[in-house]
């Protein structure tokens, strides 16, 4: 039965491929009209890091090049007076 199916050239999946579709990276501080980044709000800085603590980048954000900049010296900030760590297991 599996011979006839593959003659007639059907090819049935077990699950169907998966197609990615991308969503369109915009610079949410371009969007929100955000002039000055913060340093003083861990809560929002910490969007901008992963797991570790490390900062994410431009291609996973889709910040533009002028805000990430941005964003790294005020997360720099945060942590020098130590409002984010350094380094951290499960920061999230």
């Amino acid at each position: 039965m599996i011979a006839q199916q593959q003659q007639q050239g059907e090819i049935r999946y077990l699950t169907p491929p998966s197609v990615e579709i991308k969503k369109k990276k915009y610079c949410r501080f371009k969007k929100s009209k955000i002039k000055y980044v913060d340093y003083k709000d861990p809560v929002f800085l910490k969007k901008f890091l992963n797991e570790q603590g490390k900062i994410l980048p431009r291609r996973l954000t889709g910040t533009s090049l002028k805000y990430q900049r941005r964003v790294a010296l005020a997360v720099k900030r945060a942590r020098h007076i130590a409002l984010l760590p350094y380094v951290a297991d499960l920061l999230k």
